[in-house]
């Protein structure tokens, strides 16, 4: 449902506004639940310690909502779901292959190729008109 949500939300004061207000919401939410929750932010400060790359998921998530939020008008929600689902197993199997950020290395086995084109073949079925 984010996306056609999101996607509403863009289309009456823009995408990127939108995007950012998506986020600003989700923002205020974490804040109240990591409040409520007990843990506090007691370990915040050793974010300093982390390697860069750490430190950019809010980043890919920023990217990831505002294509979303524009891609759903052409490929609808169940295309951008497919595709997303898709996308993300694909770089997975590289990312696991070669145990990037400390992953366990996994070989990329005949199986693992055949669940990848499968969603891809999916994703196709799904987006054709």
């Amino acid at each position: 449902m984010q996306a056609p949500v999101n996607s509403g939300l863009g289309k009456a004061i823009g995408s990127l506004p939108a995007a950012s207000f998506s986020f600003a919401v989700g923002l205020v939410a974490l804040i109240g639940i990591t409040l409520v929750s007990g843990e506090g932010y007691g370990q915040l400060g050793e974010v300093g310690h982390l390697s860069w790359y750490y430190l950019i998921g809010g980043l890919f998530g920023a990217v990831y909502v505002t294509t979303v939020l524009i891609s759903v008008r052409t490929l609808g929600a169940g295309g951008v779901t497919a595709a997303t689902i898709a996308g993300q197993l694909t770089l997975s199997v590289v990312l696991d292959k070669v145990g990037f950020l400390g992953l366990v290395e996994r070989e990329i086995t005949p199986g693992r190729i055949a669940g990848v084109v499968l969603l891809a073949a999916g994703v196709f079925l799904v987006v054709r008109s």
